[in-house]
């Protein structure tokens, strides 16, 4: 199965883009890449932007980044079932340390976005979108202490 990871990348004071969520999926053998500004189990939608693919071995990088562009810590990972992909929606089904659910990313129409980057929407099933057990925002402990939510199989 593909996999998936979500970094938490900690830039530098005065860079353009504030500290995020880098959400990548395994694709194509490179990493489509979205950062989030909220952590990805905060209810509702969350604005996303299209980043340029990464290589793979961010899915095993922690600590600094080279060229000055802040470090990264891993705050999920796991494998992901594609269900739909096209040039305007990605939907894949988590199965990650966190989060297990159903994700999705919906592109923004260029009229409701503002600056040239490609804007997105993400966004997490009733399962996926609270499946640490904790509300929204809440810091949370080791993967390893956090509890599962399984989904019944169907």
């Amino acid at each position: 199965m593909p996999r998936y990871v979500i970094l938490r990348h900690e830039m530098p004071a005065g860079r353009e883009r504030p500290s995020h969520w880098d959400f990548m999926l395994e694709a194509d053998g490179a990493l489509r890449t979205w950062a989030l500004p909220a952590p990805p189990d905060t209810a509702g939608p969350i604005e996303a932007e299209a980043l340029a693919d990464h290589r793979l071995a961010y899915l095993e990088i922690e600590g600094p980044i080279s060229g000055g562009r802040g470090s990264v810590t891993r705050w999920d990972e796991g494998v992901f079932r594609l269900i739909e992909q096209s040039a305007v929606r990605w939907e894949v089904e988590l199965t990650g340390k966190r989060l297990r659910g159903r994700a999705t990313l919906v592109a923004v129409p260029e009229g409701e976005t503002a600056g040239s980057a490609q804007r997105w929407r993400f966004s997490l099933s009733s399962e996926g979108a609270n499946a640490t057990g904790l509300k929204p925002g809440s810091q949370v402990g080791e993967p390893s202490e956090l509890p599962r939510v399984v989904r019944p199989a169907t």
